[in-house]
Parts: C-alpha cells; structure tokens; sequence
C-alpha cells in the first residue's frame, strides 16, 4: 500500500537534507567501521564485526525508508489552506474537558511529527480525532491514556512547517 506523504516545502527539504546525512556521511563512516573491524581477523567470533553489519543495515533500511517517502510526496501548498475546520498544518487550540486548562497541538505528517514541539501526526488518536473538527466543537478521544475531551477554541494555519 503507498500511502501518500503530505509535506511543506520545508519538511521536503529537510527530507532530503536527512537523506543526504545518511548517505554522504553516516554511512560512510559506518563503513568504515565495518572494514576496521573485518580487519580483527576471524569474523566468525568477531562481536564488533557483527554488530558493525546489523548498523549498515540499519542505515540502509532508513535510507530505503526516506527515498520511498520521498518517492510519495505531495507538497501542500501553504496559501491554499483555511481555517474552517482542522487539517494538516493548523494550530488547534483545545480545552481539556476531562482536566480543564488549554493545550494547542500543530497537526503534521508523521514525517514531521515531534511532541516535544507540540507537532502531532494526524495519523495519531488526538491528530486523527481532530481532523475536521471546527471551532466550538467538542471531540472525546481514546488516548493511550483513557478517554480525553477536548473542545476547540480556535484553529490557525501554520506556515515554514
């Protein structure tokens, strides 16, 4: 299944910045890695041989993972976006129902997702439960953590995501 990857100019630039990263350095240096410790000698009972293999593996399955998004972007053109109803790129701020207080989230792809940032995937529950709602509306949400209600206090549209 190819499911499409919507990013900003600036999520497809850092797209490519990572994947560069990866291929022009990380890998590269890993390796060297790998040739450093085929040197050891017996490969067989080589620990820092093996563990030198499954990291270029890894590299390589991250490499594969980033070109394949890259192969399924679709840019979203920031201007064209409204704040009528909850999508991608909006700043949604709430009121916690179930606790009281505002929390604000900025729904983005997985790709761009970052919670510390406040940044949530619209894939995730509270990103999935949001998308569409509009101002004033109320939304309860399963959450790892148990049921959240939320209700909306205003939506903006966010640009240089």
């Amino acid at each position: 299944m190819t499911e499409t990857v919507y990013l900003t100019q600036e999520g497809l630039k850092k797209l490519r910045q990572d994947l560069e990263h990866l291929i022009k350095e990380v890998r590269p240096a890993a390796t060297a890695q790998l040739e450093e410790a085929r040197a050891h000698g017996d490969l067989s009972d080589n620990a820092e041989y093996d563990a030198a293999r499954e990291n270029i593996a890894s590299i390589d399955r991250r490499i594969t993972e980033l070109q394949l998004k890259l192969s399924r972007v679709q840019i979203i053109d920031e201007n064209e976006l409204n704040t009528d109803e909850a999508r991608i790129l909006s700043r949604v701020t709430l009121l916690n129902l179930n606790k009281g207080g505002e929390v604000e989230y900025i729904l983005v792809d997985s790709l761009q997702a970052d919670p510390m940032r406040r940044m949530i995937s619209v894939k995730s529950p509270i990103g999935k439960g949001l998308l569409g709602k509009q101002v004033g509306d109320e939304v309860t949400i399963d959450t790892p953590s148990g049921k959240v209600g939320f209700r909306v206090l205003s939506i903006e549209r966010m640009r240089g995501l």
